[in-house]
């Protein structure tokens, strides 16, 4: 297997683990609205969490999109 072929299998690989790892918060995030919805104090906490993230998350998508010409 040319050099060219391991390295654009393993960035699928690698993008697929960032794909489901994506999708695996986001349910999260749901079930955790859903649960904290009468607890602002907790809501609000986990709100901040996300935000915390934002910059991590942000850039790991960055990371992974290239540009069109």
């Amino acid at each position: 297997m040319s050099k060219e072929l391991q390295a654009l299998k393993d960035q699928v690989a690698a993008n697929n683990t960032l794909v489901e790892s994506a999708i695996t918060l986001i349910g999260g995030l749901a079930t955790q609205i859903e649960a904290l919805k009468q607890d602002p104090v907790a809501l609000q906490g986990l709100a901040d969490s996300l935000r915390a993230e934002d910059t991590k998350l942000a850039a790991a998508l960055a990371a992974n999109i290239t540009p069109e010409p």
